[in-house]
């Protein structure tokens, strides 16, 4: 069977800030195996920022302190092939190889989805999704600006760690977003050529039509005229 691959991104700043809330609510992710090259991570490899069964009730403080937290450049990581960079063995290459490698490899899968969309920009993921699946919703899609992570009030130097704790996943963001955009314009453009050359092929079959019809009306007056002289030439 075809299998399409397709993705939502979110701004950085607002997902982590939605995943803090979540986590702060009790969500964990305790049941997921990060499988990679067969095999899951040891606890040496990907330990745990908490103890007991669940991180509710933890600050943003204390989400942002642990450096084990993988909140951290989630979108990079979820979208890229680990076993490039000895999935999540750290000593496996130096950072800043690894960091590299696993970002190029986020944008190469992202690009190569058959369909991905911007949770900012649900109007035009919408267009793009009916346009590239060929099908069309029943409702129009909903922007949802306020949202649990709209509402949670953060100063700039807050924001700023937040960025830096996400930097893989703010430049993916705006590869994301640059390309996105870019093929949202060239599906409008595509769209208004091809209405374009409709509108052009039904006024050249409308002047066909009128045409044929202009032509029919003038055979049927000479019939007339012969039929009314052969019927004069009778009666004389």
């Amino acid at each position: 069977r075809n299998f399409y691959y397709i993705t939502m991104l979110r701004d950085p700043v607002s997902r982590y800030l939605s995943e803090w809330k979540h986590v702060q609510r009790g969500a964990t992710w305790k049941t997921s195996l990060h499988m990679c090259d067969g095999r899951s991570p040891t606890p040496d490899e990907l330990p745990t920022c908490y103890e007991g069964d669940d991180w509710s009730g933890v600050s943003l403080q204390e989400f942002m302190d642990c450096s084990y937290n993988l909140a951290n450049n989630r979108q990079v990581r979820m979208l890229a092939d680990l076993s490039l960079v000895g999935c999540y063995n750290l000593t496996f290459m130096n950072e800043s190889e690894r960091n590299m490698i696993l970002l190029q490899s986020a944008k190469n899968n992202l690009k190569n989805m058959a369909f991905f969309g911007l949770t900012e920009f649900q109007r035009k993921t919408q267009y793009l999704f009916e346009r590239t699946f060929n099908l069309q919703f029943i409702s129009p899609f909903t922007q949802f600006n306020v949202t649990r992570a709209s509402n949670v009030d953060i100063d700039e130097g807050v924001r700023k760690r937040i960025e830096d704790l996400n930097f893989l996943d703010m430049q993916l963001y705006e590869y994301a977003k640059d390309l996105f955009l870019q093929r949202f314009q060239y599906s409008k453009q595509e769209e208004h050529q091809k209405n374009r050359q409709k509108r052009r092929e039904e006024r050249r079959l409308l002047r066909e039509q009128r045409a044929h019809q202009w032509s029919k009306e003038e055979t049927a007056e000479e019939i007339t005229v012969t039929e009314d002289y052969n019927s004069q030439v009778a009666r004389w």
